[in-house]
């Protein structure tokens, strides 16, 4: 039986890939990118401040990293809250001590049940970005344009209110979107968004409403894809982190500038038993003098 033509019908069939969303390129063919001061490697520490509902809706699925047992699920939800109230704290120790300037990405329904937190990042001065409104409010393929329209608005308006910061920066709840979700991003006046994992460098990104910057903020390297999906030890999280330090400083003497991008959760990391994993690394990572700490909104602007 012979497939039917309509099969191979696509209308935006092209050399590459199948869409139009960014330019087609190897990432070893592009122009060499240079940091500022002549620093190698770009370190971007990005710290997920999340709350998950108890009362999780799971709609259409359920949240990576979220309520497993039945209502109410204590044991998880305390856990999620005791990043908040403790964990973080022993991050902003360490960021101190090592000159880190961190990105703290954060829910706004969190932002809004805890204002002490909020108000000791923004006295840090510490960049602010969007996690959407919380870890259970999902964007995703076939949701109404107009709902999630009103997602992103009321996430972004409450944040740039209480946080006094014009936000720039997104990174969606599980990294989901839907088809429009790039779209009303830009339209709500995001710069840079961290949901596509597909490069190891920035790259813009076209959307009806202007360009965004596609962030790559890996997912290989968090800490609870790490630790909870693939189930490594905390001595394999320091050496997969060293090692992909080293790898990528080597790469910067051939093709230029290079990130490392960390992404962080305080209720994970923060434990005692965890801390000084964390701590190690950034140890070796900023003995080096090649290094640059920067935030996502100034790593995204020297891209640019």
């Amino acid at each position: 039986m012979t497939l039917d033509k309509k099969f191979l019908e696509y209308p935006q069939r092209q050399y590459g890939m199948d869409h139009r969303r960014y330019d087609w390129s190897m990432l070893s063919e592009r122009p060499k990118v240079e940091w500022p001061n002549g620093k190698k490697l770009a370190l971007w520490v990005n710290v997920c401040l999340q709350f998950f509902p108890i009362n999780q809706q799971g709609k259409p699925f359920k949240v990576p990293g979220g309520m497993t047992m039945p209502y109410p699920d204590l044991r998880h939800y305390t856990l999620r809250d005791y990043g908040n109230r403790v964990g973080v704290f022993r991050f902003l120790k360490l960021f101190d001590k090592y000159n880190i300037k961190p990105t703290f990405t954060i829910n706004t329904r969190l932002a809004e049940r805890n204002q002490y937190l909020l108000d000791v990042i923004k006295e840090r001065g510490d960049e602010i970005a969007c996690h959407g409104l919380h870890m259970d409010a999902l964007h995703y393929g076939g949701q109404n344009i107009d709902e999630e329209r009103e997602l992103i608005k009321k996430a972004l308006g409450s944040l740039r209110e209480l946080s006094g910061q014009d936000i720039s920066g997104w990174l969606s709840p599980a990294r989901s979107e839907s088809e429009n979700t790039p779209d009303l991003l830009a339209e709500q006046g995001i710069e840079y968004f961290s949901d596509w994992v597909n490069d190891d460098m920035p790259y813009s990104f076209n959307t009806k409403h202007g360009d965004l910057i596609a962030m790559p903020l890996s997912n290989e390297l968090e800490d609870k894809f790490i630790l909870m999906n693939n189930l490594h030890s905390e001595n394999s999280y320091v050496e997969q982190i060293c090692d992909a330090h080293d790898f990528l400083l080597e790469e910067t003497n051939t093709h230029g500038g290079r990130i490392l991008a960390l992404n962080l959760h305080p209720w994970m990391l923060g434990q005692p038993h965890r801390i000084r994993k964390l701590e190690a690394v950034l140890d070796y990572i900023t003995a080096q003098a090649d290094t640059w700490s920067t935030t996502g909104h100034d790593l995204a602007k020297a891209f640019q």
